[in-house]
C-alpha cells in the first residue's frame, strides 16, 4: 500500500510539473500570433491540432523544454498555436502541418526537425540562440554536466581559436541534435572522456550506453566532424520508437538490420546482438522493434508479408529499397554471416509470397514463389492479370478475363494459359507494377518482353488483341452467343 502511495505521489508531482511548465507557454490566436513573433527577439512556437496524436505526444515535451530553457536563463518566449482553430494565424507564422516547431530569432524562421524530446528541443534552441558549443572549464562543471547522461561531442583545444577550432564550431552549429562541449583544460576533458592521452587537440563522442566512448581520428574539417557524429551517435542497438523513426529512416547508414520480438524474448538476444553490432559500427544499423507496439511493428511486417510468432530478423537497404529476410536460427554466427553478406552485397533479396496453391483452376493462381515456373519458365503463352484486393476496377476486369479464358479454352487453345496474381501480397523482381489492374501477355518465345494490354479495351478488342499477337486463327467464327455477345 505504501509503495502505491509513493508511485501515486510521484505521478501527481510529475503531472504538476508538466502543468506548471505548460503555464509558461503563451496561447496564440488570430489576434496575437503575428504580434508575438514581431515583438519578441526569440520565440519558440508549437503549431498543433487537437485531433493530432503526435501533437498530443509532443505538447508535454515542449512544455518541459520551455521549463528547462527558462531554468537555464534563456530569454526565449514560448508559445503554442491551435492551427486547426486559427488557420489564418497558422498561415501567417508559417505553420503548414502538425505538429510544427518553429524558432524565430529576430524574425528569421528556423524549423525544428529533430527528435520530439525535451533534450533534443533544448539542445537545438541553445545552438540557435547562443553559443553552438558549451564551454566547460572546471572539474565541478564537468561532473555536473555528466549527470545529464546524454550524448555529446567533446573537443579539447589549446586555444579557442585557429582554423581547426573554427571547423569544430561550424560542425557544432550545423549538427542540430548532439550537444557539443569545448574545453582547453586536459583534466576537465579527462572527466568527460577518460580515454584522452597526451593530445593537445582532441574530439570524441560520448554516449550513455555500453559503447560509451568513440574517438575521432579524422581531419578537423566541418564535413568530417559532422559525418563522424552522424555515423556514431546511434547506440549499438537502436530501439525503434515513434519519436526516432524519422531519424532512423534518414540515417546516413543505409544498411539496416531489424529484430522484431516481444520484450521478454529480446532480453535473451540483446547482449548477443550488441556483440555482433560492434563489428559493423558505422556500416550497418542494428534496430530493435517491439512487436507488442503494433503501430510501429505492423507497417514493417506488412511490408515483408510476415506475422511472426517468434523473434524475426530482417534487413533493409534504404538506398535501394531492397528487403532481406534472415531465415536461419537467430544466433551470433548466423547473424554475423547475415550482416556480412548484406555488407558485401551477396545477400539474396526477399520477395513476399503467399503459400503455393495446391490446386489449379481455369485461371491459375500465381504467387511470388511460383512466378518463375508458372510464367517465365512455362512453355505456354501466358495471359497474366495483376490485381490487388483494394482496387475498385479489378473486379470488372477479372470477370472479363474469366470470360476470355473460357472463350479461348472453348477454341481448344492449349498453348495459352490464363493466370492471376495478387500483387499486394506477392512480389517478384521481374514484376514491377504500380497500377492495378494490369494485363500482361507473355509470348512463349519472348517471356522477357511482356506485352501490356489496355484495361480500357472491351472484351471483343481483348480477344482480337490476343489473337493477333499470338497468331490464333478463326476468333471471329465464334457464335454470337459467346464472347462478343455482351459487347455488340
Amino acid at each position: 500500500m505504501r509503495a502505491r502511495r509513493v508511485v501515486a505521489a510521484a505521478a501527481a508531482a510529475a503531472a504538476e510539473a508538466v502543468r506548471r511548465a505548460q503555464s509558461m507557454v503563451l496561447v496564440l490566436d488570430n489576434d496575437n500570433a503575428r504580434r508575438a513573433v514581431e515583438e519578441n527577439a526569440e520565440v519558440l512556437l508549437l503549431g498543433y491540432a487537437p485531433w493530432c496524436e503526435r501533437s498530443a505526444q509532443l505538447m508535454p515535451r515542449f512544455a518541459e523544454a520551455a521549463a528547462a530553457l527558462r531554468a537555464m536563463g534563456s530569454a526565449v518566449a514560448f508559445a503554442k498555436l491551435d492551427g486547426e482553430r486559427y488557420p489564418k494565424a497558422a498561415s501567417a507564422v508559417g505553420v503548414k502541418g502538425f505538429p510544427t516547431v518553429l524558432l524565430f530569432v529576430n524574425g528569421t524562421e528556423h524549423q525544428f526537425t529533430g527528435l520530439h524530446t525535451k533534450d533534443a528541443i533544448v539542445t537545438w534552441v541553445r545552438k540557435k540562440t547562443g553559443a553552438p558549443a558549451s564551454r566547460i572549464q572546471s572539474k565541478d562543471s564537468a561532473e555536473e554536466f555528466l549527470k545529464k547522461d546524454q550524448t555529446f561531442a567533446v573537443g579539447l583545444f589549446k586555444n579557442f581559436e585557429g582554423a581547426e577550432y573554427e571547423e569544430f564550431v561550424k560542425a557544432a552549429t550545423s549538427e542540430n541534435e548532439v550537444q557539443f562541449v569545448e574545453t582547453n583544460d586536459r583534466n576537465v576533458a579527462k572527466i568527460l572522456f577518460p580515454g584522452i592521452a597526451s593530445e593537445e587537440q582532441f574530439l570524441g563522442l560520448v554516449k550513455s550506453e555500453p559503447e560509451k566512448f568513440e574517438k575521432f581520428n579524422g581531419a578537423f574539417e566541418e564535413k568530417e566532424i559532422i559525418q563522424f557524429v552522424e555515423l556514431n551517435k546511434f547506440p549499438l542497438i537502436t530501439v525503434f520508437t515513434d519519436l526516432n523513426s524519422g531519424k532512423v529512416y534518414g540515417s546516413p547508414i543505409k544498411l539496416q538490420v531489424f529484430t522484431f520480438a516481444e520484450a521478454y524474448d529480446f532480453e535473451d538476444l540483446e547482449s548477443m546482438i550488441q556483440e555482433v553490432a560492434r563489428g559493423f559500427k558505422t556500416k550497418i544499423m542494428l534496430i530493435y522493434v517491439d512487436t507488442a507496439e503494433e503501430k510501429l511493428a505492423k507497417p514493417f511486417l506488412t511490408l515483408y508479408g510476415l506475422e511472426p510468432e517468434k523473434p524475426t530478423v530482417t534487413a533493409f537497404d534504404t538506398s535501394k529499397g531492397t528487403k532481406y529476410l534472415m531465415e536461419a536460427e537467430i544466433n551470433a554466427k548466423n547473424l554475423q554471416d547475415f550482416c556480412l553478406s548484406l555488407l558485401e552485397g551477396t545477400l539474396p533479396p526477399y520477395f513476399r509470397s503467399e503459400p503455393v496453391p495446391e490446386e489449379k483452376g481455369p485461371i491459375e493462381k500465381v504467387v511470388g514463389r511460383t512466378f518463375d515456373s508458372s510464367v517465365l519458365e512455362s512453355p505456354q503463352n501466358v495471359f497474366l492479370e495483376v490485381h490487388a484486393p483494394w482496387c475498385v476496377d479489378c473486379e470488372a476486369i477479372s470477370k472479363n478475363v474469366e470470360k476470355l479464358a473460357k472463350h479461348f479454352n472453348d477454341l481448344g487453345q492449349t498453348n495459352l494459359k490464363f493466370a492471376r496474381i495478387d500483387a499486394s501480397v506477392n512480389e517478384h523482381p521481374k514484376l514491377q507494377i504500380n497500377n492495378y489492374p494490369t494485363l500482361l501477355l507473355y509470348p512463349a518465345q519472348d517471356k522477357s518482353n511482356p506485352i501490356k494490354l489496355s484495361k480500357k479495351s472491351n472484351l471483343k478488342d481483348m480477344a482480337k488483341f490476343v489473337k493477333e499477337k499470338l497468331q490464333i486463327a478463326d476468333v471471329e467464327t465464334v457464335a454470337a452467343g459467346d464472347i462478343v455477345k455482351d459487347e455488340l
